[in-house]
């Protein structure tokens, strides 16, 4: 059995949980004060056109289509917009009552990408097929990216319990969003208001990005690393790369690694090395660790 990220965190809850880690915590700030400036907006005029219609028209994700205008901006500005205080209120609710786990359980770093990036697949498969199904409009709402965060509880704990307010009946999660999810594809067309399209997509994408992580172990801040390197090995390589100067080292290595020695004395491991060790699982996951910060954790267990 491999080691979860979450047996891993500094204590900020009951037995190391978070219940608001900080992307959850900071998502729910960015909306509520995103949300605020809407209402001031909407009761202000600038020139001839209201404030909420210029918010919706730059902020909003529009459609690809004349008398409307599309930025790509959009695709992530739209997933902090929201029509109404139930709207933002039932988005909010869902996106700390299931993603909490999923941040504890994948990292801060891993669960931001994926929040923002099945909100913005969502948000692409608005703009590429409502035209076709006549459901060109502005969309807004975070509605995409909570779908994503909904399949991804699913997936990791399907047998959980959880009760349904209207009636107070307790469903397994994999059955209750499997059923929300064949209830977005029934509803696709049916001329709502409802954003059915931003649903599937972030729910489809959430699906595909929980399947690709369990297969490959998805590492960003390696891939970052890794496309360092080969973007510095193709500026060495490159011809017009400026010839070293004369009497001066130019060659760039990467630093050495050197294995931890087993005799190494307890005291030259100290509090705050270790405070920061936690503080990087706590941000992006145990499996980011290098080697010698596993090495530095297993030494210091061994000890207790």
């Amino acid at each position: 059995m491999g080691f979860r990220d979450r047996d891993y965190y500094k204590p900020s809850g009951f037995g190391g949980f978070s219940f608001f880690p900080p992307v959850i915590k900071n998502l729910l700030i960015i909306n509520g004060i995103v949300f605020f400036i809407q209402m001031i907006f909407d009761n202000l005029i600038f020139g001839q056109y209201s404030g909420g219609y210029l918010i919706n028209r730059y902020f909003a994700l529009n459609p690809i289509a004349p008398g409307y205008n599309f930025q790509i901006w959009q695709l992530i500005t739209y997933q902090f917009l929201h029509g109404g205080f139930a709207h933002i209120f039932f988005n909010m609710f869902a996106l700390w009552m299931f993603g909490m786990e999923i941040e504890n359980l994948m990292g801060s770093q891993k669960f931001l990408i994926f929040y923002l990036g099945t909100g913005v697949v969502g948000g692409l498969v608005q703009i590429l097929i409502g035209p076709f199904l006549g459901t060109a409009a502005p969309t807004i709402g975070a509605s995409g990216s909570v779908f994503g965060v909904l399949v991804a509880f699913a997936m990791y704990f399907p047998d959980r319990y959880i009760f349904l307010l209207f009636p107070p009946i307790p469903i397994k999660a994999k059955y209750l969003i499997v059923g929300y999810m064949v209830m977005e594809f029934m509803s696709v067309g049916n001329g709502s208001f409802v954003a059915h399209l931003v649903h599937i997509g972030g729910g489809l994408s959430g699906v595909a990005f929980i399947l690709w992580d369990r297969k490959k172990n998805i590492n960003f801040e390696r891939m970052y690393n890794n496309m360092k390197r080969k973007v510095k090995e193709q500026q060495q390589n490159s011809p017009f790369r400026k010839p070293p100067t004369t009497g001066t080292n130019v060659d760039i290595q990467d630093a050495d690694f050197y294995e931890i020695n087993n005799s190494r004395k307890e005291e030259e491991i100290t509090q705050s090395e270790i405070d920061r060790i936690l503080d990087k699982i706590s941000q992006s996951g145990y499996q980011n660790l290098t080697e010698k910060e596993k090495r530095i954790l297993f030494e210091v267990s061994k000890r207790k």
